[in-house]
């Protein structure tokens, strides 16, 4: 992903409100299947991490997620994880609406 890639998906992911919040159970299975399911419904999603109780760094959980789910680290700011990983499905069904 180039650096004008990156910088448009953050721009897109600052009106996103985070659907899902790290806490101190940190990356379970779960958060990581809802995460992948997120990713295919909507290609780009912010994540929440919780400062004070996370048991590791944002960046570490950010791309420990990245890693389980095939997705692109856009940004980690703070708390605040984006992801981005391109949909074929999301994608299929804009073609066939446009059809």
């Amino acid at each position: 992903m180039t650096g004008k890639e990156r910088a448009a998906l953050r721009a897109q992911a600052n009106s996103l409100t985070p659907l899902f919040q790290v806490g101190k159970g940190g990356v379970s299975p779960a958060l990581i299947r809802q995460t992948d399911d997120a990713l295919t419904a909507r290609e780009l999603i912010k994540l929440k991490v919780l400062l004070e109780t996370a048991p590791a760094r944002p960046r570490d959980i950010a791309d420990e997620i990245a890693a389980a789910t095939n997705a692109e680290v856009v940004s980690v700011v703070g708390g605040s994880m984006v992801f981005y990983r391109y949909s074929e499905k999301l994608h299929q069904k804009e073609k066939q609406k446009s059809k």
